[in-house]
């Protein structure tokens, strides 16, 4: 009835909804700032500036649309405009990222049950996903957004905002650390995606450097492990050397899973690599000032980056260092460790049956 409760599905299913807008939004800054520079806000009625300002009105819908994709995963189609105006409200009382989900969350289980447990005549039953729900969700989560929980909300996304603008050298490069390690930890699963989470709920509050970290994170497994298997193709089975071909692009392309299949077979050895290969180029990205205006991309963003040279060179430490530890913790294939059809060929003289 409650859909179990998987809050996790629901964020991310909000989450889905909003990198579009993300994506857009922040290429279109970045591209305005590539050809306007730093102050393309100033320059009114220009191309760039209006490139900018594109980017921003698209960037005003990123919270509501967050939202109403949670709402809507929780409660399908009459979940979508509360979870506007939570969105809209997380905005206006200056609560951003954490407000709209915590909104949206809480407007959608409200949703869910009065669609179960509201009961109204049968005339209305008509009106209940267009009106009724909508209405009463939206008016009554309102009241708590506006009244009780907002003001608490915005303080604590605030002091996070200060926190995070406030960071020096050495607790940069640890946060960077954290969610390139996570980002490398399980090549798309769970941990994956609450450090890619983290990182693009803070590019809602133009917090671009995370980002940053989220990417590299992810581009350091495939790539380390190809260069491992260029370093030491000894250690590797022919297959793992074919498949080494199709991980390296997949690394440049941001796509982690690549490595999935050389994790599945030596988890032991590939996921200790790349985690701390991804922690090693995430901490030097972010304490470096590297920040990325998009989530996605790999290697096709960089030039839209801020530090696009340092982005660059903490890659390429990262790969290092991935590629070497995986290196010096495989074993060296024996000759014959390789699976063959090659039926053994036994004599039936030397066959010794005994009965009884």
């Amino acid at each position: 009835m409650f859909k179990g409760f998987s809050i996790k599905q629901h964020l991310m299913t909000g989450v889905s909804y909003m990198i579009p807008i993300v994506v857009v939004g922040g290429l279109c800054m970045a591209i305005a700032k590539v050809f306007g520079g730093a102050l393309v806000g100033d320059q009114t009625n220009t191309i760039p500036w209006m490139i900018n300002e594109i980017g921003k009105a698209a960037m005003v819908f990123v919270v509501p649309v967050l939202a109403a994709g949670i709402a809507y995963s929780i409660a399908d189609r009459p979940g979508i405009v509360p979870g506007l105006i939570m969105g809209f409200i997380a905005n206006n009382i200056k609560a951003g990222f954490i407000g709209g989900v915590v909104g949206a969350l809480l407007v959608g289980y409200l949703v869910l049950f009065l669609k179960n447990y509201l009961k109204v005549p049968n005339s209305l039953k008509g009106l209940m996903p267009i009106m009724v729900l909508p209405l009463l969700s939206s008016v009554i989560m309102g009241l708590i957004m506006i009244g009780l929980l907002g003001e608490p909300i915005a303080a604590f996304q605030n002091g996070i905002l200060v926190w995070m603008k406030s960071m020096q050298g050495g607790s940069k490069f640890l946060l960077g650390a954290i969610i390139g390690a996570m980002m490398g930890f399980d090549m798309g699963g769970p941990v994956n995606k609450t450090a890619g989470l983290f990182a693009k709920g803070l590019m809602v509050d133009k917090i671009f450097g995370p980002a940053s970290a989220m990417i590299i994170g992810g581009m350091v497994p495939p790539l380390g492990v190809s260069l491992s298997v260029l370093l030491s193709k000894k250690k590797y089975s022919k297959a793992e050397v074919e498949a080494a071909k199709a991980t390296f692009p997949l690394g440049l392309c941001y796509i982690t899973e690549g490595v999935l299949p050389f994790a599945a077979s030596d988890p032991l050895r590939v996921i200790p690599a790349c985690s701390i290969g991804s922690a090693v180029a995430g901490g030097l990205a972010l304490m470096w000032g590297t920040a990325s205006p998009v989530p996605h991309g790999g290697i096709f963003v960089v030039p839209l980056m801020d530090n696009p040279l340092m982005f660059l060179l903490a890659l390429g430490i990262g790969t290092v260092v991935t590629a070497t530890i995986l290196t010096l913790l495989k074993p060296t294939r024996v000759e014959g460790d390789e699976e063959s059809n090659t039926e053994e060929n036994v004599n039936l003289d030397d066959l010794e049956i005994k009965i009884g």
